[in-house]
C-alpha cells in the first residue's frame, strides 16, 4: 500500500518480472470478503461466505433471531462440570470436527461482523471437549447471522482525521476461571478501524481494575494504530479520545498520585 502512484507502479513492474503476477486491478472479492465501492465509501461484507455457512448447516429455513448470544449465558467446560451437574443432562459431542470448523469460519467472519465478536470468543474457548451447549450456541450465532448476512463495515469517505476509542470490561464474568473480559472498538473519522474481545490474562480484584486494565489495552492498540497512519503519511488530527464509563478507572488513570494503587497490574503490551 502507499500513496505514491509511481512508487507502486514500478513496484508492480518489478514483481511482474520476478514472478509473473497479474494486476487485477481494485478488488471486488478477496479472501470470502467482498468490496464495495460507492460515493459513500468502501463497504466490506462476507455475505457469500455466511450463506455458505447457512446452508451448511442446514439452517436456511429457520427462524432468525435478534441477538447472538444470550445475556447471562454461562458455558462452562467439561472439567469445570466434574462433579457438579448430570453429563446426560448436556453431553459431549461425538464428533468435535463440526464444532471445530464452525466456530473456526466464526472465527473469520469476526473481521467483518464485530457484533459477533464477544459471542465467538466466548465459543473459542471449547474447542477441545466441546458439549452439546457448546454447539446450540453456535447454531444461535448462525440464526442470528440469518437475520442479515449482507451487513459489514462501511469505511465512509467522509473523514474529519480524528480517532476516538471506546473500551469496556466484564467484571469477572468467566465462571470457570473468575477472568473479566476486555472490549474495544476504535474509530477514524466515522469509519470502525479496529475491534477485540479477549478474555485478561489475569484476575483482576476489582471491576475498577478489570477497566483500567482493559483502558491500557486499548491504548496500546491506539498507538500502534497512529504509527501505522504516520507511516502511510495520513496525519490524525489532535490526541485520541478515549471513553471509558468506570469513574475510579478514570481516576486511577487521571491522578499520578495514585500510581501505588496500580502498580501490581501488569499489562501484556509489546510495540515493535
Amino acid at each position: 500500500m502507499g500513496n505514491d502512484n509511481f512508487a507502486v507502479k514500478k513496484l508492480k513492474e518489478y514483481l511482474h518480472s520476478t514472478f509473473h503476477i497479474q494486476d487485477l486491478r481494485p478488488p471486488k472479492y478477496f479472501l470470502g470478503i467482498e468490496i464495495a465501492r460507492s460515493d459513500q465509501g468502501i463497504s466490506l461484507s462476507q455475505r457469500k461466505f455466511i450463506m455458505e455457512i447457512i446452508s451448511e448447516t442446514g439452517l436456511s429455513g429457520c427462524r432468525p433471531t435478534i441477538i447472538p448470544i444470550e445475556q447471562n449465558a454461562k458455558l462452562t467446560s467439561v472439567e469445570y462440570d466434574t462433579g457438579t451437574s448430570s453429563s446426560s443432562d448436556d453431553p459431549l459431542l461425538k464428533d468435535p470436527s463440526g464444532y471445530q470448523r464452525l466456530v473456526g469460519k466464526l472465527i473469520y467472519l469476526t473481521m467483518t461482523r464485530p457484533d459477533i465478536c464477544y459471542a465467538v470468543q466466548t465459543l473459542s474457548q471449547f474447542m477441545h471437549s466441546p458439549k452439546q451447549s457448546h454447539m446450540n450456541a453456535a447454531l444461535k450465532i448462525v440464526r442470528y447471522l440469518n437475520t442479515c448476512p449482507g451487513l459489514g463495515i462501511l469505511l465512509s469517505r467522509k473523514c474529519n482525521m480524528k480517532m476516538t476509542a471506546y473500551c469496556d470490561a466484564d467484571y469477572a464474568t468467566c465462571p470457570m476461571s473468575r477472568r473479566s473480559i476486555t472490549g474495544f472498538c476504535i474509530k477514524f473519522g466515522e469509519s470502525l478501524l479496529s475491534w477485540k474481545t479477549k478474555k485478561q490474562s489475569t484476575v483482576s480484584l476489582s471491576s475498577a481494575e478489570a477497566e483500567y486494565r482493559t483502558m491500557a489495552k486499548t491504548v496500546c492498540e491506539i498507538v500502534w494504530l497512529r504509527g501505522l497512519l504516520q507511516d502511510l503519511e495520513a496525519r490524525v488530527e489532535g490526541p485520541t479520545t478515549l471513553f471509558c464509563d468506570n469513574d475510579s478507572a478514570l481516576k486511577l488513570a487521571a491522578n499520578p498520585v495514585l500510581h501505588e494503587r496500580t502498580k501490581h497490574i501488569e499489562v501484556d503490551c509489546h510495540f515493535t
